[in-house]
């Protein structure tokens, strides 16, 4: 009876860990589909699973185009740390630095910069899709120093390295990003071909060869 008490609320921490994390939706290492992208190691990324990583602080990117399985995979790490015990968040650039600049105009800044860097491993989805003016780009930069050699940040970004002068307009403060984001850190290129694209197309071939 106490052993299943123990469990029950084992696993209402578990869920409620997976809840605060603010997934946009419920991904699995387990439903990745490995055969449709060739670029990805399986044992590399099952290495992933294990909590090492998010213990000893080391960052994470996930680098490729649209419909490789980058997202996919960074919710799913994710997810796999909160069930091990570990605080995390998920949160797309734009919007984390969208609060960031409103917690600037408020005089709240130092608050916010310190509640993204108490969680164990923050995940930033869709880092590179948009420009930022030198403000957004100092004010992430800010939350990456804060997390620095102490608490893991894990990223998918549709761009290369060499193109995140896109992203952060000034040259020297995107390499002291990249830096921070690569030091001690895994980098996992997901590839150009998508295999979103390629199931939509298997999907649709399937009824004309059927008639």
């Amino acid at each position: 009876m106490e052993r299943a008490l123990h469990q029950d609320r084992h696993e209402r921490r578990t869920l409620r860990r997976i809840r605060e994390a603010g997934f946009p939706r419920p991904k699995r290492i387990e439903d990745f589909d490995f055969t449709a992208n060739p670029n990805l190691s399986p044992e590399l990324v099952h290495t992933l699973t294990r909590p090492e990583w998010v213990r000893s602080g080391h960052p994470l990117c996930l680098i490729g185009d649209s419909g490789t399985g980058k997202s996919h995979l960074l919710i799913a790490l994710g997810t796999e740390a909160a069930m091990k015990g570990y605080r995390v968040r998920y949160t797309l650039a734009t919007k984390l630095v969208n609060k960031l600049v409103e917690a600037a105009d408020e005089k709240q800044l130092n608050k916010t910069i310190a509640r993204y860097g108490r969680v164990d491993l923050l995940c930033i989805d869709e880092l590179g899709y948009m420009e930022l003016d030198r403000h957004g780009a100092e004010l992430l930069f800010q939350v990456l120093t804060e997390r620095e050699e102490k608490n893991s940040v894990a990223i998918a970004s549709n761009e290369s390295f060499g193109g995140w002068t896109k992203t952060f307009t000034d040259p020297r403060l995107c390499a002291v990003i990249v830096d921070r984001l690569t030091f001690n850190g895994t980098i996992i290129e997901t590839g150009t071909d998508s295999y979103r694209l390629a199931s939509t197309r298997a999907r649709a071939e399937e009824p004309a060869k059927a008639g």
